[in-house]
Parts: structure tokens; sequence; C-alpha cells
């Protein structure tokens, strides 16, 4: 499954592989098909696009 997230460009450290399913691929949407259907929805304009750098779970 790591190996997997990291074709994604998402990294895990996790020393369990219940850390590990928390970010399950599926987990991730396609953040531009989200924004899309706010917009059509008449929720929201798009603003800014942003990337994250870093998660950090605790």
């Amino acid at each position: 499954m790591a190996e997997s997230l990291k074709h994604q460009s998402i990294y895990v450290r996790n020393f369990s592989f219940k850390g590990i399913a928390e970010e399950a691929p599926a987990s991730y949407k396609d953040i531009d098909e989200v924004v899309r259907s706010a917009v059509d929805a008449g929720l929201m304009p798009p603003v800014a696009r942003v990337k994250p750098l870093v998660c950090i779970k605790g």
C-alpha cells in the first residue's frame, strides 16, 4: 500500500499497517473534481490553488 501512495507523491512514515491503512489511496479525492462540484452547486467560487506540503498526525 505504501508503494501505491508513493506513486502519488504521498509519503507515509509509519511502523504499523493500521497507520498506513488510514492513508489508503481511496482516502484521497481529486481536488479539482471536489471544487468543480462545489462551484457547480453554487456553494462557492474558486479563490486560490494551494498544495499541501506536509500532514503530521500524532
